[in-house]
Order: structure tokens, then C-alpha cells, then sequence
């Protein structure tokens, strides 16, 4: 495209602009669409909670490494080279990723393949912010919002991906994450062949040591300590090692990185505005990715997955028009960035608080258009913040900072909403029955920093529980399916209908629909052989059934009485609607109806106690997202609490506004 843009320093600005904003789409994709299929790898592999929350934290700690690296070497080994590791990262990362195949080898396989895919991200951020940020020196805030909007784009594209493939026409997870490969090759052509601009600091000649001074002991501390968690959370996975011995070698790592960094910056302290926009940053990664990469699960486990998928694809559009009016808010309304940021951490506090107590799709509509509004400009203000108020650090401090939240949204964020569903899950179940909690708990505790260890809830039992009344609210709901079945003759009106079906003529089955004609052969199969004690059982020659354990066993056999429940009520839902053509005549059935409704009585019985089961895990598992939301809450709230100190220190300074290192101010003196 053109460089007519007068705001622009670059004639292909314009085109670096938007292949900018696809690298990033791509990313968004590929986030939107893993957050959509969390309760297909429960279902699928058993994992708890916190095990999700860390393949989830995976795919956003490899970003930092990216961001960070890629900060540093971008002006070094120029902005194609990172673009093309970027590239070979993302399509390893999906080699990667599709040889999860059984739950011995699904969780490695899954968080490595995330971390690569992250990154990729990271490489492409590194990229993109302060190329962005270089291209439209006179107004970063606007530009970086719209290089940002493409995050929700992605989201948007994924979300409704998840919601067709997976939620309408359930295909294979594999399939739906392969998706994102699409925009990975757009941005990869886009990319080809273009020159780059230099950042201020690099046409200024100065070196790596210059560019962290600003950074310094500070900055760096907050950066390594995060690396050091990092790298005594991979190396606890090596017996050998021991957890606390990993936790020790990730502290030793992270100082001896902080010593490098104060000999390279010759021991500067750095500023200390910097040092709060980093810990800030940290806890932006935290609320807002951290956040969207479980916000999928918890509204749809408070609604349903699919009204969950539809609620993001929502709050997503909305992020998306919103950080192109960045400009407008600032330059036409008079809101500073950091008024901004301030209205946004209100906003989001009360949002998450607000969808905590959601019970119906409108409620969820209101909640997160709050919710929406607040997260929608935390993360591209900062950037622009960091990079008006510190100009002299290049695409180095954007880039640690971007590094930085990513690596606390997989961290702290991601694992640490993991963890909190997982407690506050556990001890709902605990309090409600503590006979269900001690048979239905995972079998490995959760951990999470400092707080005490907790038990969440077995994924495969939550699964079966979420399948179960996913049926049942099919053909009218737990409560109503559980009245029928405990009338007395239910068995007999199953039977009778049974032999209503067989007595039907064409004219009768001609006023069902195809769907309901399809549904009367395998559902009176299924119950006849039920009663005739026919139903296959895992057996130690059926193939997989041969590895199941006896709780498996025990699940696929109150799977299969829910199905002949709910094949039952379909069926008598079924006559119900047409009239016999013809009287019935007694025959051999009659003989044996009171040996068969003994029979189907005894079948149905058990399934009492399992649907009662089902609804109180999931209530527990509901409860514990509820009170999740208001967890993480907190986090919005501290930040507002922040950006009010950072807005009355400008208002003391004489206001917020860029500086350039033309202008002498030594941001490493000025605000340190």
C-alpha cells in the first residue's frame, strides 16, 4: 500500500501494518480455538484443572522467550530473519501438537506443542510492536490499538471455528486446530520481501547496554524471577531432580540472568516508573489472557458450551471495533493513556464480579459487555506507554513487557484460574457431599504457588456428568427426567410403547418427522436388548475395554442406562403423537411384560443415584467457576489502584506526554 499516511515513516507502512495484524490474528486463532476444545481434552485424556491451566500457561510462557530474545536481536539480525523463525515455529508447533493420541503421551504433547506455538507468537510480537511503534512515531497509541485488534479478530474467527466445527458438527479437535495454519501462511507471504525502518534508539547508534539502562536491576529482576518460575516448573517434571531441586535450579538460573543484566547495564537500578509499568504489565497478562483463556470453559459450564462460545465470539467483536476509537478517546474525548487504563481496570473488575452471578445468556450479554469494555485496551496502552515515556530502550522494553505479561498469563493466570476452579470446585462438592467429593475427587493434588494444596474434580467423571445432563436437557431436563422415571409405571408405559410403535401403520409413521423415524429402530433395539441382558460389557477381549479401570467400567455402564433412558422418553414422546391403526392384540409379550417390567425396573434404579450424582458435580464444579470470577477480580483492582498513583504522579509532573531522546530527558534519572 501507499505511503500517503503523513503519520507514517515508511512508503510500505501500511502493508508492515496489516501483515503485523495477521501474525497476530493467527495467534488469536489458534488461542481461541485451543480455549474452545479444554473439555474435549478432559473428556478425552482425564486431566484436572490445573493440568489444563498449565498446557493452557504453556501457551503463553513460550512467548516470553520469543518476545524477549527476539527483542533484543531484532535490530541486530533484522526483522525477516525472526519473521521466518516464526514461521518454521508454528508449523512445527502443530507437528507437535497432533501427537497427542493417548493420555500417556496427550499432556507432553500438548504443552510442548503449545509452548512452541507461543513461541512463534513471541517472535512475531517482537516483530510487530516496535515496528508498529517506529512506523507512526506521533501516535503509537492509536496504531498499536488497531495492530491489536487483530488479537480479537483471531479470537473472533476462532471462536466461531469451535462453535461450527466442534459444537454443531463435532469434528475431531486435530482438525479444528489445524486452522490456524491459514492465516500463519497469509502473514508469511505478506512479510516476504519487504524492507524494515530502524528503531530511534538503533539510527541512534546506541548500544544493547544504552538501551537497558531504563531496564536495569529492576526491570531485570521482574523478568528473571518469572523465568526462574518458569524454568522450576519444566525441570520439576524430572524425577531425579525433585520438586524443590528444580524450584532451586530455576533461582539459580534467574540470578545468575540478573547479574548478566547488571554487568551489561553496568549495575544501573533502572527506572522505577518502568519497574511499575512491568509488575502492571504482569498483572494485565494475568487478568486478560489468563482470563480469555478460560472464559470459554466457565461460561459455557455455567450455560452451555455452546452459549460460551457465542459469548466470546461477542465480547471478542467488541474488543475488536473498540481499539479502533483508541484515537478518538484520547485526542477527541481528552483522556490520557492512563486515564484510559484506569477506566478499563474499573470496568473489568466489576465485570468479572457482575459475571460471577450470571444465571441466563442475557445476564452473561450485560456482564461481559462490562467486561469487554475494561479488557479491551489494558494490554496496546502500555506498549505505548512504555514506549512514549522510553524511547532510548528501543524495541527492547516493549518487548520484555510484552514478555513479561505473557509469561505471567502462563505463569500465574492461567494455572492459577486453574487452581482456584479446582479448590473452590473440590470443597463446593466437600461441603454439598462429602461421600461423592472422596469417590469423584482427581486423584493427584492441585498446586499453585503458595496456597495450600487442593483436590479438584476427576475431568473423566466431571465429563460424563456434563454428557449426562447434556442429554438429559435434551428431552426436558434432570428434574423432569427424574420425576418420569420414578413413577411407578414408567417401566410398563416403556414397554407398551414399545408395542404402540409396532402396531403403527404407514399413515401414522407418516406424521413423524425423518429425524424421529430414524430414532424408533435403534432406540426399541436398544431397550429390548437391555431387557434381554444383551448389552455389550467390557470384557478383557473388547479391545480397548480390556485397559479400562473399574471406575471407567463404572461410567460406561451408567452411560449406557442414561441411554436407554433417554431412548425411552423419546420413544413414548414419539406415540404420544399418533394413534394406532389398528387395536393391539394380546400376544407373546403379554405373557413375559411383568418379567420384563421387573427387568427394566432394576436396569433403571441405579440410575437414580447417578443423575443426582451428576447434577451435584456439576453444580460443585459450577460453583467453584463462580467463585473463580470473584478470585480473579482482585487482580483488575490492583491495577486500578496502580494507574491512580501513575495518574496523579503525571498530573504532578505537569501531564502526561511522548518524549524523544532528542528532547535530554534521561528517563533513567527523570523517573527513577
Amino acid at each position: 500500500m501507499s505511503g500517503g499516511n503523513s503519520e507514517s515513516v515508511a512508503p510500505n507502512a501500511q502493508r508492515l501494518l496489516w501483515a503485523g495484524f495477521m501474525a497476530i490474528l493467527a495467534a488469536g486463532v489458534g488461542f481461541a480455538i485451543r480455549g474452545g476444545i479444554f473439555d474435549n481434552w478432559q473428556a478425552a485424556y482425564g486431566f484436572s484443572s490445573t493440568q489444563l491451566g498449565a498446557i493452557g500457561g504453556a501457551g503463553f510462557s513460550g512467548f516470553c522467550f520469543g518476545i524477549i530474545i527476539g527483542g533484543v536481536l531484532c535490530d541486530k539480525i533484522g526483522y525477516g530473519k525472526l519473521v521466518a523463525t516464526a514461521f518454521a515455529l508454528h508449523v512445527l508447533s502443530a507437528v507437535v501438537t497432533f501427537g497427542a493420541s493417548t493420555p500417556d503421551n496427550a499432556y507432553n504433547m500438548l504443552f510442548w506443542g503449545m509452548f512452541l506455538f507461543a513461541l512463534a507468537n513471541g517472535c512475531l510480537e517482537a516483530v510487530a510492536n516496535p515496528l508498529v511503534a517506529t512506523l507512526f512515531p506521533n501516535n503509537r497509541t492509536h496504531y498499536l490499538n488497531i495492530l491489536h485488534a487483530s488479537w480479537p479478530a483471531g479470537l473472533i474467527l476462532g471462536g466461531i471455528l469451535g462453535w461450527v466445527l466442534d459444537d454443531r458438527m463435532k469434528l475431531d479437535w486435530k482438525l479444528q486446530l489445524s486452522l490456524y495454519l491459514i492465516p500463519t501462511v497469509i502473514y508469511g507471504i505478506m512479510f516476504l520481501g519487504q524492507s524494515f525502518p530502524k528503531s530511534e534508539a538503533s539510527k541512534k547508534g546506541l548500544k544493547l547496554g544504552d538501551m537497558l539502562q531504563d531496564v536495569g536491576i529492576l526491570g531485570g529482576l521482574v523478568v528473571c524471577f518469572l523465568l526462574s518460575m518458569f524454568l522450576g516448573d519444566v525441570l520439576k517434571g524430572i524425577p531425579q531432580l525433585g520438586e524443590d531441586n528444580a524450584k532451586y535450579i530455576g533461582y539459580a538460573v534467574g540470578a545468575g540472568l540478573l547479574l548478566a543484566v547488571g554487568f551489561i547495564t553496568k549495575f544501573s537500578m533502572g527506572s522505577i516508573l518502568l519497574f511499575i509499568l512491568f509488575i502492571t504489565h504482569a498483572l494485565v497478562g494475568a487478568v486478560e489472557l489468563g482470563t480469555d483463556g478460560w472464559i470459554q470453559n466457565i461460561t459455557g459450564n455455567i450455560l452451555s458450551s455452546e452459549q460460551g462460545k457465542i459469548l466470546f465470539v461477542f465480547t471478542s467483536a467488541l474488543m475488536f471495533a473498540l481499539r479502533f476509537c483508541a484515537d478518538f478517546i484520547e485526542k477527541k474525548i481528552g483522556v490520557s493513556p492512563v486515564g484510559l487504563l484506569l477506566t478499563c481496570a474499573i470496568l473489568a473488575c466489576i465485570g468479572l464480579n457482575l459475571t460471577s452471578r450470571i444465571e441466563a445468556f442475557s445476564g452473561a450479554l450485560l456482564a461481559l459487555t462490562v467486561y469487554g469494555i475494561g479488557k479491551t485496551f489494558f494490554w496496546p496502552t502500555m506498549l505505548a506507554v512504555a514506549s512514549d515515556r522510553f524511547p532510548r530502550t528501543g524495541a527492547i522494553a516493549i518487548s520484555i513487557m510484552g514478555g513479561i505479561g505473557m509469561m505471567s498469563a502462563g505463569l500465574i493466570g492461567s494455572p492459577g484460574l486453574g487452581y482456584f476452579k479446582d479448590r473452590y470446585s473440590g470443597e463446593a462438592l466437600q461441603k454439598a457431599s462429602p461421600e461423592l467429593y472422596a469417590s469423584s475427587k482427581a486423584e493427584k493434588s492441585s498446586k499453585f504457588l503458595i496456597f495450600p494444596d487442593a483436590y479438584g474434580l476427576d475431568g473423566k467423571k466431571l465429563g460424563a456428568a456434563q454428557k449426562t445432563l447434556e442429554d438429559l436437557r435434551k428431552i426436558g431436563g434432570e428434574q423432569k427426567v427424574m420425576d418420569t422415571i420414578r413413577k411407578p409405571d414408567f417401566p410398563r408405559n416403556v414397554l407398551e410403547t414399545i408395542r404402540k410403535i409396532g402396531d403403527m401403520g404407514e399413515a401414522s409413521l407418516a406424521k413423524l418427522s425423518a429425524d424421529e423415524q430414524k430414532l424408533i429402530k435403534p432406540s426399541i433395539k436398544l431397550i429390548e436388548s437391555s431387557i434381554k441382558g444383551d448389552v455389550e460389557k467390557p470384557t478383557a477381549d473388547s479391545g480397548t475395554s480390556a485397559t479400562m479401570t473399574a471406575d471407567e467400567r463404572k461410567l460406561s455402564e451408567e452411560r449406557k442406562v442414561i441411554d436407554l433412558i433417554v431412548s425411552s422418553i423419546k420413544l413414548i414422546e414419539i406415540s404420544n403423537k399418533v394413534d394406532r391403526d389398528a387395536p393391539v392384540a394380546d400376544s407373546e409379550i403379554s405373557e413375559t411384560m411383568a418379567a420384563a417390567e421387573q427387568k427394566l425396573t432394576k436396569l433403571i434404579e441405579p440410575s437414580f443415584k447417578s443423575i443426582e450424582s451428576s447434577v451435584k458435580l456439576i453444580e460443585s464444579s459450577i460453583k467453584g467457576d463462580r467463585d473463580t470470577l470473584v478470585a480473579d477480580s482482585v487482580i483488575p483492582a490492583t491495577m486500578a489502584a496502580i494507574y491512580l498513583c501513575l495518574l496523579i504522579y503525571f498530573k504532578a509532573i505537569g501531564g502526561y506526554k511522548p518524549v524523544t531522546i532528542e528532547s535530554g530527558t534521561s528517563l533513567g534519572t527523570a523517573e527513577s
